[in-house]
């Protein structure tokens, strides 16, 4: 009699422990899935932030006074930017069309009509052309100083605004790195406040205030390709308006000898 019931005792334990084999496989396949699964939904939500609320993120982690003082910078810089490359490129003359138009026209009709060409041509160097051909008979030489001196007010005018184009592409740094100094100062008031300088306060605040500078040298780079653009357009029409005006005093010069 015991030894039946010691031999049903042990075949229950050997099933129960089969079964117990059986089943862990059964758990750690299960689980291996779930672990994967969920490491690659992690990387997937990585790669998929989209720019937008990055650049978002990044903007409120340093701080919208700053951030918002910084993209004003560079909404009114590349607003005048933009203003001042329209008007430049709408600036542009074919000089050696214009000339060949007038030398054309004083041969034809005289002085009037060559004034008519010139009120018809957008630009500074028709403009130009216009102030002088106005002083004609008062004498070449009035000529000339008037060509000068309009040049003068058309240089200036073609300037207009890059005053403060420059100005904005030195207050956005300005405005990054004191933003960077109010963080740090900030951060030090943490580390004090909690009494020890731990590595999450300080790197916490050292990244909310490095991410104003970043954003104030960023805009002044931007602000600064443009600067140096109109730079090089106006350095161009301002070639083109002095080699037109000696080209126009030449040929004013050669039409009053065969008169």
């Amino acid at each position: 009699m015991f030894l039946a019931v010691a031999g049903v005792m042990a075949f229950a334990a050997n099933t129960a422990s089969a079964q117990d084999e059986q089943a862990a496989p059964a758990q750690e396949e299960v689980a291996e899935p779930a672990e994967m699964t969920a490491a690659d939904l992690l990387a997937g939500t990585g790669e998929e932030i989209p720019l937008h609320q990055a650049l978002k993120t990044k903007f409120i982690e340093g701080g919208a006074g700053f951030m918002s003082l910084i993209i004003i910078c560079l909404i009114i810089g590349l607003a005048l930017s933009i203003e001042r490359i329209l008007y430049l490129t709408f600036s542009k003359t074919n000089t050696k069309k214009l000339l060949e138009n007038v030398e054309k026209a004083l041969a034809e009709g005289g002085v009037e009509a060559a004034k008519d060409v010139c009120r018809e041509t957008r630009g500074p160097v028709a403009s130009i052309f216009y102030q002088g051909l106005l002083r004609y008979d008062q004498g070449i030489d009035v000529v000339e100083k008037t060509v000068v001196s309009y040049g003068s007010v058309q240089m200036s005018e073609m300037e207009s605004g890059l005053s403060w184009i420059s100005l904005f592409i030195a207050i956005a740094p300005s405005l990054g790195f004191l933003g960077t100094v109010i963080g740090m100062i900030n951060a030090f008031d943490a580390i004090q406040a909690a009494g020890d300088i731990s590595p999450n306060v300080v790197a916490g605040g050292m990244k909310v205030a490095l991410i104003t500078t970043v954003g104030g040298l960023i805009v002044a780079m931007i602000l600064q390709v443009f600067y140096n653009y109109i730079l090089a357009k106006i350095d161009g029409l301002t070639i083109d308006m002095e080699d037109s005006s000696i080209c126009l005093i030449d040929i004013l010069t050669k039409y009053n000898a065969k008169k």
